[in-house]
């Protein structure tokens, strides 16, 4: 079930009225909205419910053990290591299992040792990274006695709540354990300023995503050899506008429709493409996952603690880690290297630089960034480090022709222009929506919705993010 379709909606309205129907318990809110969620879900794959239901069970488990074992430090750090553990070979079995069996059968064919291999076709479940690093970061924060634990309703639902189940964001417990212990209230600002994210998400979603997509960068990725050199390097950046616009969308219409269910989802995305340097990126670009990767796994391998080698290393480490997160593809794990590097590459810089050399004019550090970010789309976006060579080599063939419209490049100018708007437009433009009369501010959503419609192209295509 996607969220900018007919079906979506009406499974919305009535999970609406039901929740807010059942404000005076608490308790049956939250299961309503449990209820609801394994039935989205469902929707895609009725097998692995069953999946969802007990990866939360066993982190709502384990992290019980952990505070059973208090006094007990040896015992509560086996517990976090199984916990850990456990997620972990859920995660690598279902996404990883076809992707290193296919390298050991290369592996052994190499130093002629021929195996016909049994490789099962695993089914990827759909959200399966988003619900497994939630769980690991229950587990962890209840270790380092950072959250308080959570009942198994609680727990479960944190879980598997379904505006934020499928792409993120990744919310912690510690930020919406305590909104599901207390009775929800919206207002009317909530309500505005959830409305706006949905219609918002809408839009670039169905407009600016889709229709770059289908009307261009998905037939020159396709076959990047057919291609000038002036299409590749157009269709990198109308790529880059896409990831974007379709990412951020569902992350905007996932906030506001927990908005509208009384809850305050983290903000994911802050204008990532006008960031000076590539720690500036990160800082802005998919913040849940930058923020989890920080917290868990580069504070975890030292971090700034020990020197700038073991810091490096940590950078590396925690982005080549962050790559493979993504997907089991030798070009995630050089999107993830390329990164990494450069990440390193920017600490050495401000650690060693030359005394009296002045940093870049912010201008040049947004344009060099963004170069390096679209790069590292290219390798992010094909299948095979052949097609992504084919494609870099293509840039540099020379030819400057392209096939690209008027629309198109409007809508990549039109996405370009979006980093660039003042920081709080959205906030601003929900705050007059508030003021106005309900039924003339029902009116303008409905046209506007209307609007979109008649925009878009025909069917929905799964946000990027669903594949992850």
């Amino acid at each position: 079930m996607l969220f900018p379709t007919l079906n979506f909606s009406l499974f919305f309205l009535v999970v609406y009225a039901l929740a807010w129907g059942a404000k005076a318990s608490n308790e049956w809110r939250k299961i309503i909205l449990l209820m609801a969620s394994w039935f989205f879900y469902a929707e895609w794959d009725t097998r692995f419910v069953a999946l969802l239901i007990a990866s939360g069970v066993l982190n709502w488990g384990a992290a019980r053990l952990i505070v059973a074992a208090e006094g007990r430090e040896g015992t509560r750090k086996a517990l976090l290591g199984v916990g850990i553990a456990i997620n972990l070979a859920i995660l690598g079995w279902f996404k990883y299992y076809g992707f290193f069996m296919e390298q050991l059968e290369a592996l052994l064919r190499d130093f002629g040792w021929e195996r016909d291999l049994a490789i099962m076709q695993v089914v990827l479940p759909v959200g399966i990274s988003f619900f497994t690093f939630q769980g690991m970061s229950y587990v962890i924060d209840i270790y380092r006695r950072q959250t308080q634990p959570a009942g198994l309703l609680d727990m479960t639902l944190l879980m598997s709540f379904f505006p934020h189940l499928v792409a993120g964001p990744i919310v912690r417990a510690s930020h919406l354990i305590p909104q599901f212990k207390e009775t929800p209230h919206i207002t009317r600002g909530m309500a505005a300023m959830g409305i706006a994210l949905i219609v918002w998400g809408l839009f670039k979603k169905a407009v600016i995503a889709s229709e770059l997509a289908t009307g261009y960068v998905d037939a020159v990725f396709f076959d990047p050899g057919a291609h000038s050199s002036g299409d590749l390097v157009l269709a990198a950046y109308g790529y880059a506008v896409q990831i974007y616009c379709d990412f951020s969308a569902y992350s905007d219409m996932a906030v506001g429709l927990a908005a509208l269910l009384g809850y305050r989802f983290p903000h994911n995305f802050n204008q990532p493409y006008r960031a000076q340097s590539l720690q500036d990126f990160w800082r802005r670009w998919h913040i849940s996952l930058s923020s989890w990767l920080r917290d868990y796994l580069y504070i975890s391998l030292g971090g700034s603690r020990y020197g700038i080698a073991r810091l490096c290393m940590a950078l590396m480490t925690t982005m080549l880690l962050g790559g493979l997160w993504h997907g089991a593809s030798w070009n995630f794990v050089i999107w993830g290297a390329l990164h990494g590097g450069v990440l390193a590459a920017e600490r050495l810089w401000r650690e060693y630089k030359p005394e009296g050399w002045r940093s870049l004019p912010p201008v040049a550090g947004i344009v060099i960034t963004f170069h390096i970010v679209l790069l590292g789309w290219i390798f992010f976006r094909l299948e095979h480090l052949d097609d992504a060579l084919t494609y870099i080599g293509g840039i540099f063939a020379g030819n400057w022709t392209s096939t690209i419209t008027p629309l198109m490049l409007g809508l990549l100018l039109i996405g370009m222009s979006l980093h660039y708007f003042p920081a709080h437009t959205l906030h601003h433009a929900a705050m007059r929506l508030r003021t106005i009369p309900a039924i003339w501010a029902g009116l303008m959503v409905g046209v506007l919705v209307l609007v979109i419609e008649s925009m878009r192209p025909e069917g929905v295509a799964p946000f990027i993010y669903y594949q992850f």
